[in-house]
């Protein structure tokens, strides 16, 4: 009997260990999936395009400026395809990304540097936070929210 609980402890720990290892792979996947979608986006944002606009963001997309301004999807590539609003270079830092089931919130810093039209070259730097849902078309930014910093 005490042989058979020992066999049985290291079974149920060796079952554990591949259980929380496959777990953890899955969940640094999932995050880097979404760093991808992350990248993309700020690297879209440097040269515009309208379809990868239109499949990185969510049609229920909130987006919010540092100003207070908040615009929808459709408003958020259109101000970026017709060049209202023009990045020339974009860095972030400190990122982190918590992932729970579908949702994702990435959190960085933003440093930029801007030259739209009217205002002329100026440089930001922002806190931002996103809100990326997995859908059938993979990661989609919903919510995005830029503070001064």
């Amino acid at each position: 009997m005490m042989l058979y609980n020992r066999v049985s402890l290291v079974m149920l720990t060796i079952i554990m260990t591949a259980v929380l290892s496959e777990a953890g792979a899955q969940e640094k996947s999932t995050s880097q999936a979404v760093e991808t979608a992350t990248k993309a986006l700020i690297d879209v944002m440097l040269k515009p395009n309208a379809q990868i606009l239109n499949k990185l963001a969510s049609d229920k997309l909130s987006y919010g400026h540092s100003s207070g301004t908040i615009e929808t999807k459709e408003q958020f590539v259109q101000t970026l395809i017709s060049g209202a609003s023009v990045f020339e270079e974009i860095q972030t830092t400190d990122q982190t990304v918590d992932v729970q089931d579908n949702t994702a919130i990435v959190r960085h810093t933003l440093s930029a540097k801007t030259n739209d039209p009217g205002k002329g070259p100026a440089s930001i730097r922002l806190g931002i936070m996103l809100t990326w849902v997995k859908s059938n078309d993979g990661w989609q930014l919903l919510g995005r929210q830029a503070f001064k910093l």
